[in-house]
């Protein structure tokens, strides 16, 4: 194995462990050391590549959500395809999960959660509601649905928040965020 091959499995299997421990401890509890022993190296490594915790840290919250191109969609949509966005992507990406236990905890994973959506949302926002200088609060709100849904169905596993079916829930949530981004404002 090349050292380039080895260095991206080191960084993986760093990453790797990173996300399990902030998830399960959360990021004050979590240390370097315990990620360095999850991911099978000494702390020294952990600390080359990524300086300190808050730059592992930093490295393990990257999150791309991937939001589908939403201009080509009818309007009445929009919104039922954004919450089978998100439930995919919790459904099968346990990274969001953790950045969510993270960040009701700590300020930095409150942060990285809050740049994420503000980054990521805030242009799909902008794109479809019916006043650009409006999109912060339609955001605001998506977001509130979709952090809500996630934190009751992945993280305090509410059973009948679980025991739904992605297509009840699509149902239910789907116009509401449908009128958070293309209704006209109250």
């Amino acid at each position: 194995m090349t050292t380039a091959r080895r260095s991206d499995a080191t960084r993986a299997a760093i990453l790797e462990a990173a996300r399990e421990r902030f998830a399960s401890d959360g990021y004050d509890r979590a240390t370097i050391r315990a990620i360095a022993r999850d991911a099978g190296i000494d702390p020294s490594m952990v600390m080359r590549y990524y300086g300190n915790k808050e730059g592992l840290f930093a490295a393990a919250s990257e999150i791309e959500i991937s939001l589908p191109e939403l201009g080509s969609l009818p309007a009445r949509h929009i919104g039922a395809v954004l919450v089978t966005h998100f439930l995919e992507r919790w459904e099968r990406d346990e990274t969001l999960t953790a950045m969510l236990r993270v960040s009701v905890t700590n300020a930095a994973g409150a942060e990285r959660m809050r740049q994420v959506f503000a980054e990521q949302l805030g242009p799909v926002t902008r794109g479809v509601c019916p006043d650009p200088a409006e999109a912060a609060h339609r955001a605001a709100l998506v977001s509130s649905q979709i952090l809500g849904l996630a934190l009751t169905r992945y993280v305090l596993r509410l059973p009948p928040a679980v025991e739904m079916t992605p297509e009840e829930i699509v149902a239910w949530l789907g116009p509401t965020v449908q009128r958070y981004l293309t209704a006209e404002a109250p």
